[in-house]
C-alpha cells in the first residue's frame, strides 16, 4: 500500500471516530494528513461517517492546487495548508465542531491546564481565538499565528483545531479539549476549577512517563 493510500485509510478511520465520539454533527468539520508535499483534505460537504478514501483528496502544499482526485476540498484548506507551512513537525490537522468545547469557546473562556493528561497532550493553555468567517484565508490568518506555538486552539462560536506528528495525535488532542471542556463545566458547577500552577506544569512536563506517553502517540501510525 502507497503512503497515499495509507494517509486515505487512515483519514477514514480517523473520521468515524470523530462522528462517534461526538465531535462534529452532519458534514462540517475537516480532517487532513501531509504526505510529502500533498496534504490529503476530507472534501467539501462530505459527513465523517460516510466518507470513503476517495472523498479525501490530495492538493499541493505549496500553491494549493488540486492535485489527487476530483471533487472539491474543504473551503478551510488555506487554514490547513498554513499550518503545514509554519512547522515542518506538523502531519495532520485535525478540526471538529465539539459541543462542550464550542460552548466554552462561545462564551469566551478558554481551558485551563488542570490535569496530566492536559500537560502532555496540549500544554501551554489553549488560546481563544475571537469569532472570523469559517472560511478562505480569513480563518487561515485568525489560526496559523498560534499554532507556531501550541498544539491546539479554540475557535469562538466555531469549534476546535488541533495539530499533530500523527493523524491520530491530532484526534487525541481533540478529543481531550472537549474532555477538559466538560471538566470545566463540571467544576464552574460545583466550585471553581483550581488550575494546575506553573511549577506543578513543569513538574509534570519534565516527567519521564510523559515523554514514553508523547513518543507512544507519535510512533502510531
Amino acid at each position: 500500500m502507497d503512503d497515499a493510500k495509507k494517509a486515505r485509510a487512515e483519514l477514514v478511520e480517523i473520521g468515524r471516530l470523530i462522528e462517534q465520539k461526538d465531535l462534529i454533527v452532519g458534514p462540517g468539520g475537516n480532517t487532513s494528513a501531509r504526505v510529502g508535499d500533498v496534504i490529503y483534505v476530507k472534501a467539501s460537504g462530505k459527513t465523517f461517517e460516510e466518507a470513503v478514501e476517495s472523498d479525501y483528496v490530495g492538493v499541493d502544499l505549496r500553491s494549493g492546487e488540486l492535485v489527487d482526485g476530483t471533487l472539491k476540498p474543504t473551503s478551510e484548506i488555506a487554514m490547513h495548508r498554513g499550518c503545514y507551512l509554519v512547522r515542518d513537525d506538523i502531519r495532520a490537522v485535525v478540526h471538529t465542531h465539539p459541543p462542550f468545547a464550542l460552548g466554552v469557546a462561545s462564551a469566551g473562556k478558554t481551558i485551563a491546564p488542570m490535569c496530566p493528561d492536559y500537560v502532555a497532550l496540549i500544554g501551554p493553555a489553549i488560546p481563544l481565538i475571537d469569532y472570523v468567517v469559517p472560511t478562505g484565508q480569513e480563518i487561515a490568518d485568525a489560526v496559523v499565528p498560534f499554532i507556531k506555538e501550541h498544539h491546539a486552539v479554540l475557535l469562538a462560536n466555531h469549534g476546535v483545531v488541533a495539530v499533530g506528528r500523527t493523524l491520530r495525535e491530532a484526534y487525541y488532542r481533540n478529543l481531550f479539549v472537549e474532555s477538559a471542556a466538560k471538566a470545566l463545566v463540571a467544576a464552574e458547577v460545583v466550585g471553581t476549577l483550581r488550575p494546575l500552577t506553573h511549577e506543578e506544569v513543569a513538574e509534570i512536563d519534565g516527567l519521564a512517563t510523559e515523554k514514553y506517553r508523547r513518543d507512544l502517540l507519535k510512533d502510531q501510525r
